[in-house]
């Protein structure tokens, strides 16, 4: 009998099924040889969300929980949108299909090392260097009309306003420090007028972080040679996706800062307060927000007292 993919419907139980390879992996097989696919020695990415399995042939079988449907049509949608018009490689859908309601995509299996990998041991220069080519391919992605994928609901402005009335509540739950919450509460009152609202959407993957590019490496050292994982893409304003490679990558570093800033196009002269407080709201207001986590700045909750100072730390 035909394994069946079972109705889950939150993270815990789907992250608990996910962990038991007995319970999926006759249906990996069993989609692969549907597409007359081989999948004789599958190998499980452990990052990411959904289930994610190596088939042989340098193919990927990517399985979406019916819960996370939103993210195969945002990924199915972004791939097909900016195929062929980057100089930078993502995935080619090879398959696609539903198995008891979950949905699937099979893509190609991108050359080059997880950037997360790599990062840690990368000289200051080719820190530097990355960063500049990613706020590039930031901006070249960004420069591909949205198409289809402005449907992507919520839409911007609705998108905004509903993290804006939920941000506080958010960030009391993760434990942003007391003497943050006052300056937290400025911010939000002037969120709306500094996010612009109704500017035409861009592309934004929402994470250019190091999990989601590919590095390779040449003669002079390392650079991107790939970009993955669109299952949370959305449309809206383009600073937007700064805010990961701000936090993960930059780090408070001036000249790292600097590299991704050129790579995107913000001239210095343009780096001013007003962009620094409208990065520092929308890095409070982002969908993954997370600052005592995410933001890899060295003690930086001992080092700030209010998110004025915190945003002269992370944009110096």
């Amino acid at each position: 009998m035909t394994a069946l993919l079972p109705p889950i419907t939150d993270y815990d139980t789907y992250r608990a099924w996910r962990g038991d390879t007995s319970r999926w992996l006759p249906v990996v097989r069993d989609i692969a040889d549907r597409h007359g696919l081989s999948c004789g020695a599958p190998h499980v990415f452990s990052t990411g969300t959904n289930l994610v399995v190596g088939l042989d042939g340098d193919l990927i079988l990517k399985l979406f929980p019916p819960f996370l449907r939103p993210q195969f049509v945002s990924e199915r949608s972004a791939l097909a949108q900016l195929r062929g018009r980057l100089g930078i490689p993502i995935p080619d859908v090879i398959a696609e299909g539903e198995r008891d309601g979950w949905p699937y995509l099979v893509i190609t299996h991108l050359a080059g090392t997880v950037g997360s990998e790599v990062w840690p041991s990368l000289s200051e220069a080719e820190r530097e260097r990355v960063l500049a080519e990613i706020g590039a391919v930031i901006a070249e992605v960004q420069r591909v009309p949205p198409g289809r994928l402005l449907a992507i609901e919520p839409r911007w402005e609705a998108f905004m306003r509903g993290q804006i009335a939920q941000c506080r509540a958010r960030h009391e739950r993760l434990g942003l420090p007391a003497k943050l919450l006052t300056s937290l509460d400025d911010l939000l009152r002037d969120a709306a007028e500094l996010i612009p609202m109704h500017t035409p959407p861009v592309i934004l993957t929402g994470e250019y972080i190091p999990e989601n590019f590919l590095l390779g490496r040449r003669a002079d050292g390392w650079h991107v040679a790939g970009l993955f994982d669109f299952g949370d893409v959305r449309t809206g304003w383009g600073e937007y996706d700064l805010l990961g490679p701000s936090a993960f990558m930059a780090a408070g570093h001036p000249r790292r800062v600097r590299s991704l800033f050129d790579g995107f196009g913000i001239p210095r002269s343009e780096v001013t307060f007003v962009l620094k407080r409208r990065l520092m709201a929308l890095l409070m207001l982002h969908s993954a927000s997370d600052p005592l986590r995410h933001i890899c700045v060295a003690g930086w909750p001992d080092r700030v007292d209010d998110l004025v100072q915190l945003q002269e730390l992370v944009w110096p």
